[in-house]
């Protein structure tokens, strides 16, 4: 199973924060640098993408390639994060693989009250092709309450049906996307309160190839789409209006997480066929790129939170993937 056109899995991912008075002081406006930490859950320490933060600092995540015999596992991570015990185990009920993808902030307490969201799988193939079921859990504790999520106009192509939940808002709207019965991919929102599906997001600019991956508390949405020319570029959704961001002098460029003052993170891909985090004003449409000093040309970010940390991954020299949190050093 693997997050969606995402690098390392083809085809597919430090301290508390300060109390919730203080949840939405931006300090990223005046980043100079950020200061890297890696997030390894050592049931397997080979393979770890981090792939959402919530304002109280709690990543969600997974462990394992997918390789057979190597599945993905989830799990959450609460401060310090340098410890085994810093994780907990979220899978959903009778899988064989899971990704949390995505979390959100809905409690002055670190966890009561969150909604995770993210997908599954009930195999685990030689060949990674696997079926791929979103998922939401709330229930305001660890355990919670499982419920599956999958758009109704997912199709079955050679026998396999994606469909995956990327993030989730604190309205409790989650972002996702599938792949219908022509293997064209599309964005949707599922508003988790009401069980019910928005009609399909199409970029204009896709040929039946978008992605919605986050999604910010006013609703607006970033994600990525395919040309008619197959270049994949980043994209910011406000309404019904589609903006296109495109890293400076790169070849691709994704979009994967967003917050609400309007900063959102990705990767892009530059002409040597390198990979970097991007950090972008979706105002502007600049972005930056910034690497894990040891993953340089490697590195990922998946998600943001309001207080400009970042999470994702990168490749270590041992070809292992490691996941990552970036927290942002601001001017005085």
């Amino acid at each position: 199973m693997k997050i969606h056109i995402l690098p390392v899995i083809v085809g597919s991912a430090i301290s508390f924060a300060l109390p919730i008075s203080a949840q939405h002081t931006n300090t990223s406006a005046a980043v100079v640098a950020f200061t890297f930490k890696d997030i390894i859950n050592n049931n397997d320490p080979t393979f770890n993408q981090e792939l959402g933060i919530n304002d109280f600092g709690v990543i969600a995540g997974y462990f394992g390639s997918g390789a057979a015999g190597h599945p993905n596992k989830g799990y959450i991570v609460f401060a310090p994060y340098n410890t085994q015990s810093s994780f907990s185990n979220e899978n959903f009920p009778g899988s064989v693989q899971t990704q949390v993808t995505g979390l959100n902030t809905k409690s002055e307490t670190p966890f009561a009250g969150t909604i995770t969201v993210g997908f599954w799988s009930d195999t685990n193939n030689v060949n990674l092709v696997n079926n791929n079921f979103g998922f939401v859990n709330y229930g305001g504790n660890l355990i919670g309450v499982f419920i599956n999520v999958n758009y109704p106009k997912t199709g079955t192509i050679n026998g396999v049906r994606t469909n995956q939940l990327l993030g989730v808002n604190n309205e409790n709207i989650a972002v996702g996307f599938y792949v219908d019965t022509a293997g064209k991919t599309h964005g949707y929102t599922y508003d988790i309160a009401l069980n019910s599906f928005s009609k399909n997001i199409d970029d204009p600019n896709g040929i039946g190839a978008t992605t919605a991956a986050g999604i910010n508390d006013m609703n607006q949405i970033v994600g990525f789409y395919t040309d008619g020319t197959g270049v994949t570029h980043g994209f910011f959704k406000k309404g019904k209006v589609f903006k296109t961001i495109d890293a400076a002098e790169a070849t691709a460029t994704s979009l994967l997480g967003l917050n609400n003052f309007g900063e959102a993170v990705g990767f892009d891909i530059d002409a040597e066929g390198a990979m970097h985090g991007i950090v972008c004003d979706v105002a502007t449409g600049n972005c930056t790129q910034v690497d894990d000093p040891k993953g340089i040309g490697t590195t990922t970010f998946n998600g943001l939170n309001d207080r400009g940390q970042i999470v994702g991954f990168y490749v270590n020299g041992a070809g292992n993937t490691i996941g990552l949190l970036a927290k942002p050093i601001a001017t005085p």
